[in-house]
Formats: C-alpha cells, sequence, structure tokens
C-alpha cells in the first residue's frame, strides 16, 4: 500500500504525456523549449519547498500510501513526481488555451471577412 500514490502520480503524469502527444501541446509542440521549462519549474517549486522546510513551514505528512522515501529531511520523493505533475499540468492547459484562443481568432477573423493579407 506505500505504493500507492506513487503509483497514482505516475499514471497521471502518463495521463498528461498523453493528452500533449495527442493535442501537441507542449513537448509535441516544441520539445527544446518544454526540456527546459518543465526541469526549471520543478527546480523552482523545489526550492521553495526546502526554504519552507527550512523556515518550519512545510512538513511531510505520514501516510500509510507513501513509500517513506525522502529526497531530503521531510521532502518526500513523491514531492518531486507531484511537482512534475504540476508542472506539466500547468504547461498543457497553457498550450491547450493557446490553441483554443488562436482556433477562436481564426473563426473571428473569417467571419468578418478579414484576410491575413
Amino acid at each position: 500500500m506505500g505504493l500507492l500514490y506513487l503509483l497514482a502520480l505516475l499514471v497521471s503524469i502518463t495521463g498528461m504525456i498523453m493528452l500533449d502527444r495527442r493535442f501537441r501541446l507542449f513537448f509535441w509542440a516544441d520539445r527544446r523549449r518544454a526540456a527546459v521549462i518543465l526541469p526549471v519549474g520543478v527546480v523552482f517549486f523545489l526550492v521553495w519547498d526546502l526554504f519552507g522546510i527550512g523556515l518550519g513551514i512545510f512538513f511531510r505528512g505520514e501516510t500509510s500510501f507513501m513509500t517513506g522515501l525522502q529526497v531530503a529531511p521531510e521532502l518526500p520523493i513523491e514531492e518531486v513526481f507531484f511537482l512534475t505533475l504540476l508542472c506539466y499540468l500547468t504547461m498543457n492547459l497553457f498550450g491547450a488555451a493557446r490553441h483554443l484562443t488562436a482556433r477562436f481568432a481564426r473563426r473571428t477573423d473569417t467571419a468578418t471577412g478579414v484576410s491575413g493579407r
């Protein structure tokens, strides 16, 4: 039972990858940019967590669903995967919003008779 939360995170990340692949939202839209943005986002939030832990604001909650493995004191391994999921979800949402905005703009342009010239 100790791997349940980690397994749920991995399944969720797999879902993000499948959505990304299907709709070309993040990695499938621009691999180089995504390969920089995702790790930078995860590292940013890990540093944020470490500061919070150091200040006594954040602490590790005990539950039977977690592995018990820690990357640092009070920082469980699941947090790294959660932050990866969070950043990937955010970038997929951003990509979807960009696609929908572009599609709406094209519809508006064609409905009003505005050409791209």
